[in-house]
């Protein structure tokens, strides 16, 4: 045992177990939470106009402000990035986070003083819950990866700017610093392909222990390292035992990612993002993440079904129910109020409270009123390739409207299997009938032939790798989106369908 796995464990222990307690005040939490933010941001801008200091409940608070997006804070973040102060939460931003929008292009979230203690320490927590579950830190005596995206930032009016996992990076503690690979040089590189050459090179013969990253880039890097060994990942690197990540649903992945490893290893799911550390798995033995309740953030929730009604019912923590699908909303102590984060998490636990993230109110697809969403297609086609034992490395599915060939409209399926089931027939019915037992709605709809089954374009292996370069967002945070509503990502994949 080394020096840091010996001395982590006493603290391990504290960390735990005052998360433990924190989950059983939730409710207290989150009441507290919203007074903060309330309070500390009265005097601000937004605050001003939107008579905080009049506030008294979360119904005051309801009818002052309204739930919006990037766009509805635009005015306020241009105001902050343009060097004035006291606009969304007193002073300047610490940092602004860079992120990619889909309707509003590049972004730019807050970070402050006050929150980013919240984003650095909630990745180590997880790390030490883990520890102090299941004894295993000599991980720490080893060497840590980190696929992330250049630490490399800019400057707006004297605040640095730069993506989140590059800021975070900056804030690695001492204690693991040493340990961190790959070199800062390396991680600095923009050209994704070029750094994963890199890293291999600097990390092939190291004694790597932890590796965290978005699941989809991890796989390229072990790829890049079994083309050049000709070996499984355990056999390079035997006393590799961690797997973090987040960001996206791992199951579609697992298989593969085993597969490369050559062995079943214990993993870590976070749930970080630009505007606040939502979430992390605090234990192996548990289903879902812990939702982090007092943490820089008070969450509100809408269902999902109720979203886009004039006047949806929003509700706070105390109101949730189990197993019904939310748009989760935040206000934090960076300055974002009434904030639609763009995701959907579903709660199977109140005591304590456990989400599932269920995927993106703007990623499903119901050109025909079905409203299938990313967790449905997902557990669908995980499920099946478990038991066909088929390895899936990325798909993404939208609606064929109008079939050139003619006949009922269908959902078509872009898939790259690491290899094809042997009757691809079979296996398409399989997922089709694994869908509609998750969705009654497509179920109707397949019944009443308004659609027919599903059809899954096989495409080839590097099919993703290949789009997301095409596309200049190859590696990093970005991620391509499960499901459609158009067909403008698919006619970009109809080129790498495998003859």
């Amino acid at each position: 045992m080394g020096i840091k796995s010996f001395l982590v464990k006493p603290f391990a222990w504290y960390i735990r177990n005052k998360i433990i307690k924190e989950s059983r005040l939730a409710i207290k939490h989150q009441q507290k939470w919203l007074k903060k933010i309330i309070d500390k941001s009265s005097s601000t801008r937004f605050g001003l106009e939107h008579y905080f200091n009049k506030i008294k409940s979360y119904d005051d608070y309801k009818k002052a402000v309204p739930v919006s997006d990037y766009e509805g804070l635009r005015e306020y973040i241009e105001a902050a990035l343009n060097g004035e102060e006291n606009v969304l939460w007193p002073g300047k931003p610490l940092y602004w986070a860079k992120t990619s929008g889909t309707t509003s292009g590049v972004k730019y979230i807050p970070i402050t003083k006050d929150s980013i203690s919240y984003h650095i320490n909630s990745a180590r927590n997880a790390l030490l819950c883990y520890i102090n579950e299941t004894g295993n830190a000599d991980f720490l005596n080893g060497k840590l990866i980190f696929l992330s995206g250049s630490p490399v930032m800019d400057k707006k009016n004297g605040v640095f700017t730069g993506r989140l996992s590059g800021i975070v990076n900056h804030h690695i503690p001492s204690y693991l610093r040493s340990n961190q690979m790959p070199t800062y040089t390396t991680n600095c590189m923009e050209d994704w392909e070029l750094k994963v050459e890199k890293i291999t090179d600097e990390t092939i013969r190291e004694n790597m222990t932890l590796i965290s990253g978005i699941p989809p880039w991890v796989q390229m890097y072990f790829d890049k390292i079994t083309s050049l060994t000709g070996k499984q990942i355990k056999d390079v690197f035997p006393n590799f035992n961690l797997f973090v990540y987040g960001g996206v649903n791992f199951e579609p992945y697992r298989a593969k990612l085993e597969q490369s490893i050559g062995k079943k290893i214990d993993t870590i799911e976070t749930y970080p993002a630009s505007e606040g550390f939502i979430a992390m798995q605090d234990s192996q033995s548990e289903k879902g993440l812990l939702l982090l309740t007092n943490n820089g953030i008070f969450y509100e929730f809408i269902p999902v079904d109720e979203f886009y009604k004039n006047q949806p019912l929003r509700i706070s923590l105390k109101d949730i129910k189990l197993n019904v699908n939310y748009v989760l909303i935040l206000n934090t102590n960076a300055g974002l109020y009434g904030y639609n984060i763009g995701d959907t998490v579903r709660f199977i636990s109140i005591n304590p409270y456990r989400i599932l993230v269920t995927g993106r109110i703007k990623h499903f697809i119901s050109a025909f009123g079905e409203h299938v969403i990313s967790e449905e297609v997902e557990e669908a086609i995980a499920g099946v390739a478990l038991t066909y034992g088929v390895q899936i490395i990325e798909f993404t599915v939208a609606p064929m409207v109008s079939p050139p060939e003619g006949g009922l409209p269908y959902h078509e399926w872009f898939v790259s299997f690491a290899f094809p089931p042997e009757n691809l027939s079979r296996f398409s019915a399989d997922v089709d009938r694994a869908l509609q037992q998750k969705n009654i709605y497509y179920k109707d709809l397949i019944n009443g032939a308004i659609l027919k089954p599903l059809i899954i374009r096989v495409l080839n292996p590097t099919a993703f790798i290949d789009y997301m370069k095409n596309e200049g967002k190859l590696g990093g945070q970005n991620k391509v989106p499960r499901l459609s509503n158009d067909r403008k990502i698919a006619e970009k994949l109809v080129k790498f369908i495998k003859d």
